[in-house]
This record gives structure tokens, C-alpha cells and sequence, in this order.
């Protein structure tokens, strides 16, 4: 409630100075400071001083919509003896939040069939520049999933991010650094590909 009453209070005082400042002929160059003029094709004499003025459904934030998207994430039996595929919805205002959101998505599982490879696995940070996604983790001891685990895992981020059509290449970097293997028994390419 408040900050709808801050946004119309803070529309009024814009509009009343784009208004006041908009009709005097000869007024103070355009980089006085504090100063908000309209645009010359804004027809509401608001200007564009960078405030929002809700038009556009209500909404009164300028922050980036938040999309929610369905993806495919890749687990293992309690057995850890295959692969097995599931759903999880991800949601994120910016295209490098996607691929936070969807390693995430390998930390946790609602399903008791379904065990996340990469819960304890932990995620320092992710990149993505002209199709390489570089994703840089931390492997602590309690994560040594043995061979058959660690195949596993691998098997499971290439198949969750190269979901994603843009994703050419994928880079994990072990504490920044690139590393001959996730937990000791099994090679990575460096960087993986489709």
C-alpha cells in the first residue's frame, strides 16, 4: 500500500514539473540539474525522467518480468544404478539466472525415486558468453560419489544444460580451475560439447 502511495505521489510531483518546465519558451537548458523535461513526441507531458507510471497492467516495478519455464533435470535411482529423467519448473528474470535456477534444479528432488547427483556439490558462479556456459563449482569430500556416481553426474548437467538450444559448449571448472575430473574417476572434456 505504501509504495503505491509513494509511486502515484512521486507521478504527481514529475508531472507537475515536466508540466511547469514544458510550456516557458527560453526555460534552462536540458542539463540543469534535478531538471525533468518531456520528450518531444511524449504526449503526456511526463517526460522521461526514468519513473514508471504503472501504465502496462498494473504493474509498478521496473524490474525485469519474472519468467517461469518447465526443463528436464537429471537424477539418479536410490540404487544409483541409471540415469533417470524429471521435470522441474525454474523460474528468473535474467538469461544467467536461467542456468542458476537450473543447476538448482540437480540439488533437489521431491521425488524419493529420484536422487540429485549435485545436491552437495556447491556453485560458485556461471557464465554464459556466444554459446559456452562455464559453470564453477566446488566438490567437497562428502560429494565423491564413486565411478558409477560421478559418470552419472556428468551424464546429468551436460543432459539438463544442453537442453537449452543456445548452449554450445559447457565448461565446469572445478574451484576456477579446469580439472582433468569432477571426483577422480572420470574424465572431462574441457570443455564438453553437443
Amino acid at each position: 500500500m505504501n509504495k503505491k502511495i509513494w509511486s502515484v505521489g512521486l507521478l504527481a510531483a514529475v508531472m507537475l514539473v515536466g508540466a511547469g518546465c514544458g510550456e516557458k519558451p527560453g526555460a534552462a537548458p536540458d542539463d540543469t540539474p534535478g531538471q525533468v523535461t518531456p520528450a518531444p513526441d511524449d504526449q503526456t507531458g511526463q517526460g522521461n525522467g526514468g519513473v514508471s507510471n504503472g501504465s502496462g497492467g498494473g504493474n509498478e516495478t521496473t524490474t525485469p518480468d519474472v519468467k517461469t519455464e518447465s526443463i528436464k533435470a537429471y537424477y539418479t535411482d536410490p540404487e544409483l544404478m541409471e540415469l533417470v529423467e524429471g521435470t522441474a519448473d525454474i523460474s528468473y528474470k535474467e538469461a544467467n539466472e536461467k542456468y542458476e535456477a537450473a543447476y538448482k534444479a540437480l540439488q533437489k528432488s521431491d521425488n524419493a525415486e529420484m536422487i540429485p547427483l549435485w545436491e552437495k556439490i556447491e556453485l560458485n558462479s556461471v557464465k554464459f558468453e556466444n554459446g559456452a556456459l562455464t559453470i564453477d563449482v566446488t566438490v567437497p569430500d562428502e560429494a565423491n560419489l564413486g565411478a558409477g556416481g560421478e559418470s552419472f553426474a556428468v551424464h546429468a548437467i551436460k543432459k539438463t544444460f544442453f537442453q537449452f538450444d543456445e548452449v554450445k559448449s559447457l565448461q565446469l571448472l572445478v574451484d576456477g580451475q579446469q580439472a582433468e575430473s569432477l571426483m577422480g574417476h572420470v574424465d572431462l572434456e574441457n570443455p564438453m560439447t553437443r
